[in-house]
């Protein structure tokens, strides 16, 4: 039995640097891609989990070729390790697997990006994470909403476009105004919140009022719910300073008013505090406005390489004056590449949830 000690000891030595080299290359692998996001200031590339699945499977692999056992169950192992890859291939259509191909079909069209407005379904926000199980949305509320990216690829996605979109308010009217006089206050209550290209639609005639649409273009996306809250505010002041009742037309008072009487509040300057109050999507919106910033920073990053390359060559081949001239762009470019990565820097070291999500887990 003493004799068997050392050969049993000999036969699992292969297995244990197996183990210990897998252990080390995915440690390895993960540690490098951490820092190589932190570095850059967003989140893990998309091919980062991607590769860690496949250095795991390898190593599972690798492991069961180091076992100590005969050829025969090595081999029934690496069947049954076959078996249960195309069983969950076969059962992509559900949770875990489901969510990665969904977020490869998501990479793959590209209709959003961080910092976009984004809705689906009843979740309203603005995007913080794109990860390859699930995407994160900050709302109105300034709460995070993890969304599996099953659920985006099975309903609609409406995004806002990052160029500009339409700003709307629907009201019901009296017909004892004609319709061209309210669409002119409609239309000035949409130059007042600083809408372009305003617009009135008589949407519906009912059988008391009339549905009126007023609405304008909208080039800063990134004041959506406040420029909402302006317009609404700007159609209050226009109609009531017309001298237009915003009121049901069965509206019934049991207050006996005189017949000229109209129901109009007493016009007021707007409050100190009220126009020191910040914007609701500086406060709402802080990860989606600094997940947008260091994405741009880091496409900015990206952009500045490249030039740095194309001016390299026009350093080594031009003339005199051209060299020198390419020379001092590529030191620019050096010095505001420098300055990126110190604000990246910065970021991740003074917020932690500035980091990947992975980092924080």
């Amino acid at each position: 039995m003493a004799e068997e000690i050392p050969k049993l000891i000999a036969d699992f030595i292969p297995l244990l640097i197996v183990l210990c080299g897998a252990a080390i290359v995915l440690g390895t692998a993960h540690t490098l891609f951490r820092m190589r996001a932190r570095r850059r200031g967003t989140a893990l590339p998309f091919s980062s989990p991607l590769l860690m699945l496949a250095l795991t499977g390898l190593a599972i692999v690798a492991v069961v070729l180091a076992l100590p056992v005969k050829e025969v169950t090595r081999g029934q192992l690496l069947s049954l390790l076959g078996i249960v890859f195309t069983g969950i291939v076969a059962f992509s259509s559900t949770t875990f697997v489901a969510n990665a191909m969904a977020g490869l079909m998501l990479r793959a069209v590209g209709n959003f990006r961080v910092g976009d407005w984004v809705r689906v379904g009843d979740q309203f926000g603005r995007v913080t994470e794109r990860g390859l199980f699930h995407t994160e949305l900050q709302t109105e509320d300034r709460d995070l909403a993890t969304l599996p990216n099953l659920h985006l690829v099975t309903h609609p996605v409406v995004v806002v476009r990052s160029s500009g979109t339409i700003i709307s308010v629907n009201l019901s009217l009296g017909y004892d105004r004609h319709h061209t006089v309210l669409e002119g206050l409609l239309l000035d209550a949409a130059r007042a919140a600083e809408l372009e290209d305003a617009f009135v639609q008589i949407i519906d005639l009912g059988d008391f009022s009339v549905t009126y649409r007023v609405a304008g273009f909208l080039n800063d996306v990134k004041y959506l719910l406040s420029t909402r809250s302006r317009l609404r505010a700007a159609v209050l002041d226009s109609l009531h300073t017309a001298d237009v009742e915003i009121v049901s037309p069965n509206f019934m008072n049991q207050r006996q008013l005189d017949p000229d009487t109209r129901i109009l509040p007493t016009a007021r300057a707007r409050s100190r505090a009220a126009a020191e109050t910040p914007l609701p999507e500086e406060i709402i919106f802080d990860k989606a406005d600094e997940k947008a910033s260091l994405e741009e920073l880091s496409r900015e990053r990206e952009q500045l390489e490249k030039e740095i390359e194309a001016l390299k060559e026009s350093a080594t081949t031009g003339e005199a004056e051209g060299k020198a001239a390419a020379v001092a762009e590529i030191a620019q470019r050096r010095t505001r590449i420098d300055a990126i990565v110190s604000a990246l820097e910065r970021a991740a070291a003074a917020d932690p949830e500035a980091a990947p999500a992975e980092d924080r887990r």
